[in-house]
């Protein structure tokens, strides 16, 4: 069974390579455009005379580079849910409650949220591969540091301190590849790095909930530090020396532009709805796990794991949800990807096994439609500061995610699936509105 699902990961995220052009375009120029302007605003006095002496981005790339910005993109988010597939072990090893082992998710997910506004402002000041191999060397300590807890609060804390690391590997690679590349090579560089966050997403789920059955979730979170820190290793070797960084330690005009956003309607409105996204995709794939390791399923980790699968199902929809976009707008597909997701979670209520898989699939399907909606509405509709507002966007997405990991708990706790199911369509009710009456509606095209 295991060979079977690498054969799936991997044909998926081959075939899927090609498909992602259109989607990256919209997060790539969000993240980055921004980059740009503030270096060009911030340099204008000394750009005549440099001009010459600058080198320009590359218009190619090789095979290793693209396989370097896929692992990066794959080894930021290997450890983030990777805890999701042993919750109910968890529970047992340290008589933790839901809401406990519910923000193992909720602490990484907070540190991300707390940091990605900031760490690409920073590394405006320092650089662009020295601070993307420290991410990820670092990355390595605190997952170490896991197998050793003694507690369930120090899981938590070095959970956290795993979060901490996440933006500096992915807001940080988006901006370089932004500086260091042009034209068709950006959007294949992008392809693989959003093909392998999504497959960092499933792998760490199911390589972790694997290595427990084989060797003990302890010895599995070792092998998962030192597969970490062979990719920091990788990257330090092959991803080449930044050439067309400029410092920008400019971080009054980057603050003004940020006090600007939060009053800023487009923004907030996205804000609150990537909000209601990672709360959605955090509580459903988080409680899950509880529900069907329990009477009468009583899955064990590995099967949990495989059920991850439909994870990667982000990899042939993203894509495709451009084309929705391009027809229908922002509001319309959102609106239409959010009852979707709710369909989906209210098939996880039907008892065979394989309708409340059906139901995961739908209902991951809808948020990550939802996902590539919003931010493309950020970038049609945000024309100043797009890296600050896509800051501000991702902090909102995983402090949802955190708060769900939470309020998902306690709703365990009191109605078990049940109660879970009717908070997450509560909050995907609220996500609907929003879309309904919060964003402008774009014509068809």
């Amino acid at each position: 069974m295991m060979a079977t699902y690498f054969d799936l990961v991997f044909s998926i995220f081959i075939s899927s390579i090609h498909n992602l052009d259109d989607f990256f375009f919209s997060e790539f120029t969000l993240m980055s455009a921004n980059h740009t302007t503030l270096n060009s605003l911030s340099n204008k006095n000394t750009t005549k005379s440099n001009i010459n002496n600058q080198p320009t981005p590359q218009a190619s790339v090789n095979w290793i580079l693209k396989l370097t910005i896929g692992l990066i993109g794959m080894f930021a988010f290997l450890q983030v849910y990777s805890v999701q597939s042993i919750l109910p072990v968890l529970m047992l090893d340290f008589s933790a409650t839901e809401v406990q082992v519910g923000m193992l998710v909720g602490a990484t997910v907070m540190a991300v949220a707390i940091m990605s506004p900031f760490l690409g402002m920073l590394s405006d000041a320092i650089g662009r591969k020295s601070f993307i191999v420290g991410a990820l060397a670092f990355l390595t300590v605190p997952t170490a540091m896991i197998s050793v807890s003694s507690s369930v609060g120090w899981l938590e804390f070095w959970r956290f301190m795993q979060g901490l690391s996440v933006p500096g590997i992915t807001v940080v690679t988006i901006a370089y590849v932004g500086e260091e590349f042009e034209g068709k090579a950006v959007t294949d560089l992008m392809a693989y790095y959003v093909s392998g966050t999504v497959l960092g997403g499933f792998m760490g789920r199911f390589i972790l909930g694997h290595l427990h059955e084989w060797v003990g979730w302890r010895t599995g979170y070792q092998v998962m530090a030192g597969i970490t820190a062979l990719g920091a290793l990788w990257v330090a070797r092959t991803l080449p020396v930044s050439r067309c960084f400029v410092a920008n330690p400019n971080l009054r005009s980057s603050l003004q532009t940020l006090a600007e956003h939060m009053t800023n309607r487009y923004v907030v409105t996205a804000c609150l709805l990537g909000a209601c996204v990672l709360f959605s995709l955090v509580g459903c794939f988080t409680f899950i796990n509880l529900h069907l390791a329990a009477t009468p399923y009583e899955l064990t980790t590995g099967q949990l794991a495989n059920i991850f699968a439909v994870y990667l199902l982000g990899v042939v929809i993203t894509p495709l949800s451009a084309k929705l976009l391009q027809r229908f707008g922002s509001a319309r597909t959102i609106m239409v990807a959010v009852t979707l997701s709710m369909l989906g979670v209210l098939l996880t209520k039907v008892t065979p096994l394989w309708g409340i898989i059906l139901g995961l699939a739908i209902m991951s399907s809808g948020v990550f439609i939802t996902q590539s909606a919003t931010i493309s509405y950020i970038a049609v509709n945000v024309k100043k500061g797009r890296s600050l507002a896509s800051g501000l966007y991702y902090m909102s997405y995983y402090a949802g995610g955190s708060i769900g990991a939470w309020l998902c708990g306690l709703a365990y706790a009191k109605g078990q699936w049940t109660l879970t199911v009717w908070l997450l369509l509560a909050v995907q009710v609220l996500a609907l509105l929003m879309a309904s009456f919060g964003m402008i509606k774009t014509p068809k095209k």
